[in-house]
């Protein structure tokens, strides 16, 4: 099992650290799944009663000048490590104006990912620092657990307004509540709403636009035989949604929420070359 890589080009080096510290905002610890072609971060907490799960994929091939990866078996040519973004997010920091960036799993006195930095110094000579990230490597035997979820079979599907205005509206709500309503049709409209025994507030969006999956994937799904003006709605908590969009290092190019009514509400994150699914589940 042998993993190691390297980032020459600057601009890949400081998306890559955007991305890894936005799921440090999100997951304390995760599990980095490394493919051939992809990298993985999952978080899998949703089986473990009632948390958020997330799922983000790159492309190596955007970020890695090199790349190189033997996984557990020749059939099975992966690698599945437990990690903590934090750190992983604190070693790229120190990278920000950096010759170069290289990462490889090493296994001295236990597993690690040393991410070695070159930095460039006043007098034109580099200088190296290095990081020991410790790791957990996950057994084969658990893979099944970090496997791709399904999209849900939703009520709704629309776009997403401005991150930057939703995330001030919600910074705003969670002051009066623990718990945020998230409710949107197929003609554009989506509400957040904040109800307590003392006060109730709603914030509406208009003209949002709804994604066309059912022209896309010629199934029909439950979306596509309701009611255009018919609200689905969720209850979830406010400091859940208020990680997701405080975390927000990448900047989306788009961004859209999937609700299944009274169950889970879904959110997709897209970038050129990024994509990031945030599930979080309603509270009964």
């Amino acid at each position: 099992m042998r993993f190691r890589a390297k980032i020459v080009d600057l601009a890949c080096l400081n998306h890559f650290s955007r991305v890894t510290g936005t799921i440090a905002r999100l997951a304390r610890s995760c599990a980095l799944r490394l493919t051939a072609g992809k990298l993985f971060f999952i978080l899998a907490d949703r089986a473990a009663g009632g948390g958020a799960g997330l799922w983000c994929e790159l492309c190596q091939g955007n970020y890695f000048d090199e790349f190189q990866m033997e996984g557990v078996a020749a059939e099975h040519n992966e690698i599945y490590l437990e990690v903590v973004p934090e750190n992983l997010s604190r070693a790229l920091k120190t990278a920000q104006n950096a010759k170069a960036f290289k990462i490889k799993l090493t296994n001295k006195h236990c597993p690690c990912l040393r991410v070695a930095v070159e930095l460039t110094s006043l007098s034109n000579s580099s200088r190296i620092v290095t990081h020991d990230i410790p790791v957990a490597v996950i057994p084969r035997r658990l893979w099944n657990d970090f496997r791709e979820p399904s999209v849900p079979d939703f009520d709704v599907s629309i776009y997403l307004p401005a991150l930057k205005t939703m995330k001030s509206v919600v910074e705003r709500m969670k002051n009066l509540s623990n718990s945020i309503v998230i409710e949107a049709n197929l003609s554009g409209e989506m509400n957040l709403k904040i109800e307590t025994a003392v006060v109730c507030v709603t914030t509406h969006f208009k003209d949002l636009g709804n994604p066309p999956w059912g022209k896309l994937d010629g199934c029909p799904s439950s979306s596509q035989v309701r009611d255009p003006e018919s609200m689905a709605e969720a209850r979830i908590d406010i400091k859940k949604l208020q990680q997701l969009l405080a975390g927000q290092q990448v900047n989306p190019t788009k961004a859209l929420c999937n609700i299944v009514s009274k169950r889970i509400v879904h959110f997709v994150l897209l970038h050129e070359d990024v994509s990031l699914q945030y599930f979080i589940p309603a509270l009964a």
